[in-house]
């Protein structure tokens, strides 16, 4: 979402139908370019760091 609204919406947005041209656009030319994620921990660290987490969840 960050991203997003980093390189997207960094500006007032006048109503829906605008925000959704707006971010289809957006979206198809990051799927266009291959972006990708840039994860800064693996899965099994996150699994550690959030454990609190992830019990509540599975509850």
């Amino acid at each position: 979402m960050s991203v997003l609204v980093r390189q997207c919406l960094q500006r007032r947005i006048p109503n829906i139908e605008t925000l959704e041209q707006e971010v289809s656009i957006w979206e198809c030319d990051r799927n266009l370019n291959q972006v990708c994620v840039d994860w800064r921990f693996r899965t099994e660290d996150a699994r550690v760091k959030l454990s609190k987490i992830y019990l509540t969840l599975q509850n």
